[in-house]
């Protein structure tokens, strides 16, 4: 059974074993949520677990709710610049960045209007890079309990706390913070390399709700 996925900023490790194991769908018809990992990731820096927050423009009044689709990043932040900066300085001595940098210095270099585009995009040149196929199919309309598939949208929300079990791999600063789990696909990708499709087949999924 195909198993239902919000696109997020740079998925989690826990959101990117689901898509290495099952066929997946895309929520495209959904409205947008804050405190949600449309727009946050993160990564392991020396400080430890950090969050990575792409801005976007707010509406208010009567238009404050919005279709994810719709939502427009606000790039006067220079905010892709300040990520790049960050993803530099903290996977710069990993063993696999310096092969996957110019790869994603793209998506940091060219400006997007609207974040579920970007989001798309960032996870498209994820799965090349991992030798996975970029997940095609989306909803066509919303529902609240969808029938056919697996419900999985739960894991957008930054808040909700699961116990990924996650196997520990070796991380940049493990040895000040030890292993910090489901961090952003990009720690996985920049410290394991070649090895993270593998590591993502062999993670367990019992955390899905079917």
């Amino acid at each position: 059974m195909k198993v239902l996925l919000h696109p997020t900023y740079f998925p989690s490790i826990e959101t990117f074993s689901v898509m290495a194991q099952r066929a997946i769908i895309w929520e495209a018809n959904d409205n947008y949520q804050k405190q949600t990992y449309r727009n946050r990731c993160y990564v392991c820096t020396d400080q430890g677990r950090q969050m990575l927050n792409i801005p976007i423009k707010h509406v208010g009044g009567e238009q404050g709710r919005q279709k994810y689709s719709e939502v427009r990043i606000d790039n006067t932040y220079g905010w892709q610049r300040q990520h790049f900066k960050t993803l530099q300085t903290a996977y710069r001595s990993s063993p696999f960045f310096e092969f996957y940098e110019d790869h994603l210095a793209t998506l940091f270099e060219t400006e997007f209007e609207f974040l579920l585009a970007f989001n798309f995009k960032a996870i498209e040149i994820i799965c090349s890079l991992l030798g996975m196929d970029f997940p095609l199919e989306k909803t066509m309309k919303y529902e609240t309990k969808p029938t056919q598939m697996v419900d999985a949208r739960f894991l957008v929300n930054a808040k909700t706390a699961l116990d990924p079990q996650q196997e520990p791999y070796t991380q940049v600063f493990s040895d000040r913070h030890g292993f910090v789990p489901n961090c952003s696909i990009l720690d996985l990708l920049f410290n394991e390399g070649t090895n993270a499709l593998d590591y993502l087949k062999r993670q367990n999924l019992d955390f899905l709700r079917a």
